[in-house]
C-alpha cells in the first residue's frame, strides 16, 4: 500500500537533492572547517589582524596557522621583513596574547613569502549634488575640515531624498 506524503509526515530534506540551497548555510560551514584545518578554532585572531598588530606589521606578515598545542604562531611575511619581526618577536606575541585574553602564542614562526596584495575596499560613490543656501552646513563659520564633513554629509542627506 503507497504512503500519502500529506497525511501528517514531514518530507525528507535528502529529497531536494540537486536543488540550490542557500549559499551561506554552506560558506559558513566551509569557512569554519578552513580555519579549524589550520589551527584556528576561533577565527577572530585571523579576521581582525589589522586591529591586532597595527597597520604596519599586518601589510608585512599575516598569520597561516597556529599550533595550540605547541603554542606556535606561524606567520607568513615579507622576506625583507621577517629579519625585523623577528626582533619584535616577543612584543608581537605580547601584543597577540593581550588580544586573546591569554598567553596561548608561546613562539613566533616566519614563513617568508611574498605577500600577495589585499584590495583596496571600494569607496561609495560621491553624490554630486549642489548643497542648497539655506542648508546650514553652508553658513557654518569654524574648523576648515569640520565645515567640509558637514558639507559632504549635506550632500548624502540631499542625494538621499
Amino acid at each position: 500500500m503507497a504512503k500519502n506524503p500529506g497525511a501528517g509526515e514531514q518530507k525528507n530534506e535528502t529529497e531536494r537533492r540537486g536543488w540550490a540551497g542557500a549559499v551561506g548555510k554552506d560558506a559558513s560551514a566551509s569557512a569554519h572547517a578552513a580555519f579549524v584545518r589550520a589551527g584556528f578554532a576561533d577565527p577572530a585572531l585571523v579576521l581582525h589582524w589589522n586591529d591586532v598588530v597595527g597597520p604596519e606589521i599586518a601589510r608585512m606578515a599575516r598569520p597561516v596557522r597556529f599550533s595550540q598545542k605547541d603554542g606556535v604562531l606561524t606567520l607568513q611575511a615579507e622576506p625583507a621583513a621577517a629579519l625585523f619581526l623577528g626582533h619584535e618577536a616577543r612584543a608581537l606575541a605580547g601584543r597577540i596574547n593581550d588580544y586573546l585574553g591569554r598567553n596561548a602564542v608561546q613562539r613566533l614562526k616566519f614563513v617568508q613569502s611574498p605577500l600577495a596584495s589585499r584590495p583596496e575596499a571600494p569607496q561609495p560613490a560621491r553624490p554630486d549634488v549642489a548643497v542648497k543656501s539655506t542648508d546650514p552646513a553652508v553658513h557654518y563659520r569654524g574648523p576648515e575640515d569640520l565645515a567640509k564633513a558637514l558639507k559632504s554629509l549635506a550632500r548624502w542627506r540631499k542625494s538621499a531624498d
